[in-house]
């Protein structure tokens, strides 16, 4: 019993240990591309971008769900953290997580492939979105650190789909209808730039107009998604200028925007220590979506 206790509260020396009935089931894991994905270079683990998926139970489901992008740099993946620990969280309000494993340069790709990854899930969730009882203009990103800058990037580059593509999954947008993005990487062109992740992402050289596409702030427009954003000002791995930089681009394009800057906390601390102030970000993120209208149930 102990040791079923212990395995329920996994994560509780960072977040509250959420109730694991809040989850409908085990979560599973499945594969973006079953047949392989585009521009793969071979059948091994890092080959194969997935998502892990986290259901609420259905009578708690509001019909919101959130791709989840940890971060790492786009050398790694904190899939802890900055995934599991996030998609139980999402669960215990009545939100869908699916925990994105994309391709990076710790498994030999750069961009394209991240993106690629991004695009396609969420094109999933949406094709699906009956199957997961999930309404489809609710589906909305989360990115951590330069998984922050995987979803901002997915909520500034995208498309309507292909209505003639033989895969279904490929007729629907990949557009996000919300975003979250946690102390994210915003600007490849800025001083505060983050270039560990620019470098492992694009190269040590790479084409300056690729650089500045993928410089997020600077491809804001009226139809960027509705956008939550989180900092601290401690922060010196990547910072806050990347979230101050974007919110200003938000409040020119008049996109609804919420932005925090707690004054204390470390880059990369999830969901936050409880008892710290940085730990009431995500009722601040939940009361947000509520705002948003995105928890209603229908």
């Amino acid at each position: 019993m102990l040791q079923s206790m212990r395995s329920m509260c996994l994560f509780v020396a960072v977040w509250p240990c959420v109730i694991p009935a809040a989850l409908a089931d085990e979560p599973k894991v499945e594969l973006l591309w079953p047949n392989g994905a585009p521009g793969a270079k071979g059948n091994e683990d890092g080959d194969k971008p997935s998502l892990t998926i986290y259901l609420p139970l259905k009578e708690k489901a509001t019909g919101a769900a959130v791709v989840i992008c940890p971060g790492g740099g786009y050398g790694n993946l904190a899939m802890d953290h900055e995934g599991h620990q996030v998609a139980r969280w999402l669960n215990s309000n009545g939100i869908a997580g699916f925990i994105l494993k994309y391709r990076h340069r710790g498994t030999g790709y750069g961009h394209p492939a991240p993106l690629q990854d991004a695009q396609r899930a969420i094109r999933m969730v949406r094709s699906r979105a009956k199957e997961w009882n999930i309404v489809p203009d609710r589906i909305g990103i989360l990115g951590f650190s330069a998984g922050g800058h995987l979803a901002s990037t997915a909520g500034t580059h995208f498309d309507k789909g292909n209505a003639e593509a033989a895969d279904p999954i490929d007729r629907v947008s990949c557009r996000p209808d919300f975003m979250v993005l946690v102390y994210p990487v915003i600007s490849f062109t800025e001083p505060f730039a983050h270039a560990g992740s620019r470098k492992n992402l694009l190269g040590a050289e790479p084409d300056p107009k690729l650089v500045e596409n993928l410089s997020n702030e600077k491809q804001v427009t009226p139809d960027t998604p509705p956008t939550f954003l989180l900092h601290t000002d401690q922060d010196s791995g990547v910072p806050a200028e990347n979230s101050v930089a974007f919110y200003l681009a938000l409040r020119r394009a008049k996109v609804p925007a919420e932005m925090h800057i707690y004054a204390k906390g470390p880059h990369g601390f999830g969901l936050g220590k409880k008892g710290e102030a940085v730990a009431t970000w995500p009722d601040r993120c939940v009361d947000w979506m509520r705002e948003q209208g995105l928890l209603d149930r229908k």
